[in-house]
C-alpha cells in the first residue's frame, strides 16, 4: 500500500468498476501535461536480503507508491514497448526487461558466441559492466533525451519528465516514518523507468 492508502487488492478485485478512473485521470494528465503531487511520493521500505539484520547494505529499498499512479505507469510503459519494438529501437542484445527475453536467453546467447569465436580459433574479449546501482544515479537528463529521441509522442515524454521531477519520499520502518526529503536523481525503485533506464544504457 502507498501513500495514497490505496491496496492492489481493492483495485484489483474491484477492476472492472476502478478501470475508468484511472483512465479518466491518466488522459487529464497527458492532456494537461501534469502529474498531481500526490501522486508523486514515496513511501521507501527496507527488505532485508541475506546477512545480518542490523546492517543497512543486507537489506533493499523498495519504493512503496501508488498504486493507481502505477496503473497509469503500466500504460505509458506499454505504450513506449510498443514503439520501441515496432521501429526496432532497443539494442538488439537487451534481453532485460523485454518480452520474450530473459536471462536464460542472454545466457544462451553469450554461450553460443563463445562456442561461434571457440571454433573459429579467435580471440575474445569480455567486458563486464556493473548496472546494479544504475537506479540511484538516474540522470533524469539523459533518460528524458533518449525516450524523446526514440520516435515516441512527445506528451508522453512530458509525462515521464512530469512524473520524475519533484518526487517525495520517506523511509519507513516498522510503525516509525522518516521526514520527507526531495528525490534529487534515481526512479523509484520498482518503477517502470528504473527498467527502461537499464534498457535505454543499451539503445542507440
Amino acid at each position: 500500500m502507498g501513500p495514497d492508502g490505496v491496496t492492489g487488492k481493492i483495485v484489483k478485485l474491484s477492476w472492472e468498476a476502478v478501470i475508468p478512473y484511472p483512465a479518466w485521470l491518466l488522459d487529464i494528465t497527458v492532456n494537461n501535461a501534469t502529474v498531481p503531487n500526490d501522486r508523486k511520493r514515496a513511501t521507501v521500505v527496507p527488505n532485508y536480503k541475506k546477512g545480518d539484520l542490523s546492517i543497512v547494505t543486507n537489506h533493499r529499498p523498495v519504493s512503496l507508491t501508488s498504486v493507481v499512479c502505477r496503473q497509469m505507469e503500466n500504460v505509458i510503459a506499454g505504450y513506449l514497448r510498443q514503439v520501441w519494438d515496432t521501429n526496432k529501437w532497443l539494442y538488439e542484445g537487451q534481453h532485460g526487461f523485454r518480452s520474450g527475453y530473459s536471462c536464460e536467453s542472454q545466457i544462451v546467447t553469450v554461450c553460443q558466441d563463445i562456442a561461434d569465436f571457440l571454433d573459429e580459433e579467435a580471440g575474445i574479449d569480455v567486458i563486464i559492466t556493473d548496472f546494479s546501482k544504475a537506479v540511484i544515479f538516474v540522470p533524469y537528463d539523459r533518460l528524458l533525451m533518449k525516450i524523446a529521441t526514440s520516435g515516441v509522442d512527445l506528451k508522453a515524454v512530458i509525462w515521464v519528465k512530469e512524473f520524475l521531477f519533484d518526487h517525495l519520499q520517506r523511509v519507513r520502518v516498522g510503525r516509525q516514518l522518516s521526514e520527507e526529503v526531495r528525490v534529487m536523481s534515481g526512479v523509484p525503485q520498482g518503477a517502470y523507468w528504473a527498467h527502461f533506464y537499464s534498457s535505454c544504457t543499451l539503445c542507440k
